[in-house]
């Protein structure tokens, strides 16, 4: 009787899909994003859309926890006195203070820049990817660009003029159509290392306290050296005692090898998981591993995050870009540098994306091509107006692809799913650094995958690959990298470049004489003419 009923309800349950899907299909909703044509339904689409979303909702607070590393909008004017200009590195409670609030800020501002870029790309494009702030570009901004706490060269606002000029020049090259033939300029090698480069920095700074689990410390006489110590110097980091004893280290720990294992297995959002449980415990108060300690700034973060359900405006970070400081050099060579990443990165997955999904025809271009490279572009614009750093198109779009997602109207669920995410800001401004930390580890093992495509037995091709590899995080510096990988691979090309020059010049010299020795013997011949 049971098994009987169970059989009915399936049964009407797939009926009931089918009238949808059906009813939808032959909808205006069905024929502008040619659900038949490309033979997917409605039903297929959500499901896609819930798989891209699951599998990339870590961009929310991950990016928002780089990002908030720079200080954002602080500066030593919010310190609580009595505080000098040091107070941005050091334990200040007024400036950790406004470094929650930018943290909020910046989650609705991956929120909303994640939800207008995947909704574009889906209503313009009619493309089933899945757009946000980008990781790589973020790390940029935040460590080489704005530095931590601001001690880097360019200021946040300045930072953010350069994102938005970065985007009209890829609008640019997107409406002329040279974006992509950009991209094949640049020699495989490096964009491969560059690739793995920007993976291995950010599993760095996923290792290091204060944004990540705290396995990596400094150390006097070795730069760096293993800690997870359970007491570290507030302000220098060092570690007093207690080494692989930290708690909250150990917590991450368990975090990653959920994340590991779920991905293992294929479990859609696995990245998802391993945050959440890190996080869940990290909640309770009055444990070692809690992130509302009992002091005036984990009360008052307590309190916010006690509120569930709210909607935080932007306040500090929308609207702040400068452009007044253009004529630096360090201005151009952040230009220069996210120009290049970014050319390679972003548009290398979305064509990446667009061959998973069997978009791409014998020519090598797909349906919705221009538009996409022009939504990409738009919504960096957008998402420096809002204070984010280059918004692009997701790999974890690719869950969507494997779940049958073929139209925009993927993309459009995957915004509206970005755009309801803002209702949750306490909970989501709560996650604390050790739950984010292993999740950016997993970002740098699933970016080092491109390094079997490179080719170790080529001398020319493994040292600028190697060297831009090695150069990120050693010199904490994806430009740094950029420059030594591109200077070595124009190095060791000068050979190959000179054997050229000089095989085309005798090349040139044969082809000259060989015109001098045919006009000598024509005027030879007329001479002997005109005597006879």
């Amino acid at each position: 009787m049971g098994g009987w009923w169970v059989s009915r309800l399936k049964n009407s349950s797939s009926q009931m899909e089918k009238a949808l899907n059906d009813a939808v299909s032959k909808s205006f909703i069905g024929r502008y994003f040619k659900l038949q044509p490309r033979e997917t339904c409605f039903t297929r689409e959500l499901r896609a859309a819930t798989a891209t979303f699951l599998t990339m909702a870590y961009i929310i607070t991950v990016n928002a926890t780089i990002i908030t590393a720079s200080g954002g909008t602080c500066s030593a004017a919010d310190c609580s006195p009595p505080a000098g200009p040091d107070c941005l590195v050091r334990p200040n409670v007024g400036y950790e203070s406004c470094l929650a609030k930018i943290k909020s800020d910046l989650v609705v501002a991956t929120a909303v820049s994640a939800s207008i870029g995947s909704v574009s790309m889906g209503l313009l494009a009619n493309l089933p990817l899945g757009l946000a702030p980008a990781m790589g570009p973020n790390a940029y901004l935040a460590f080489n660009m704005v530095g931590f706490h601001g001690t880097g060269s360019v200021p946040y606002p300045t930072a953010l003029a350069v994102i938005c000029v970065e985007g009209a020049l890829f609008l640019f090259i997107s409406a002329v159509g040279l974006r992509g033939k950009l991209a094949k300029l640049i020699p495989d090698s490096v964009r491969l290392g560059s690739a793995a480069g920007i993976g291995l920095f950010i599993a760095f700074t996923g290792l290091q306290a204060g944004l990540g689990v705290g396995l990596i410390g400094p150390d006097a006489s070795n730069l760096v050296t293993l800690t997870a110590c359970k007491y570290v110097n507030p302000e220098t980091g060092a570690c007093l005692g207690g080494k692989m004893q930290s708690p909250k280290f150990w917590l991450g720990l368990v975090g990653f090898l959920i994340t590991c294992y779920g991905l293992t297995k294929n479990i859609k959002g696995s990245m998802i998981y391993g945050i959440l449980f890190v996080t869940l415990v990290s909640w309770f108060r009055h444990t070692e591993v809690t992130y509302f300690p009992s002091t005036p700034l984990g009360d008052a973060s307590f309190n916010y995050f006690k509120q569930v359900v709210g909607f935080h405006k932007i306040e500090s970070i929308a609207g702040a870009l400068r452009f007044n400081e253009f004529n630096r050099k360090e201005v151009w060579v952040a230009l220069a540098t996210l120009f290049y990443v970014d050319v390679l990165a972003i548009t290398g997955t979305m064509y990446t994306m667009a061959e998973i999904g069997g978009f791409v025809d014998e020519k090598g271009h797909f349906e919705g091509e221009y538009v996409a490279y022009m939504v990409d572009a738009g919504s960096t614009i957008v998402g420096s107006a809002l204070g984010v750093s280059t918004t692009g198109t997701f790999v974890e779009s690719s869950a969507g692809l494997r779940e049958g997602g073929r139209t925009g109207l993927t993309a459009v669920f995957i915004g509206l799913f970005f755009f309801l995410s803002l209702f949750f800001t306490p909970l989501l401004a709560s996650v604390p650094p050790w739950a984010i930390g292993p999740s950016l580890v997993m970002v740098g093992v699933i970016m080092m995958k491109v390094v079997k495509d490179i080719d170790w037995t080529n001398t020319k091709d493994a040292v600028p690959a190697f060297a831009t590899m090695i150069l990120m995080p050693l010199t904490y510096s994806i430009a740094n990298g950029i420059i030594g990988g591109v200077g070595l691979y124009i190095a060791l090309s000068l050979y190959d470049y000179a054997a050229s020059t000089v095989n085309w010049l005798r090349k040139m010299r044969r082809v000259v004489v060989k015109e001098q020795n045919q006009v000598s013997a024509t005027v030879g011949v007329d001479s002997t003419v005109e005597m006879i």
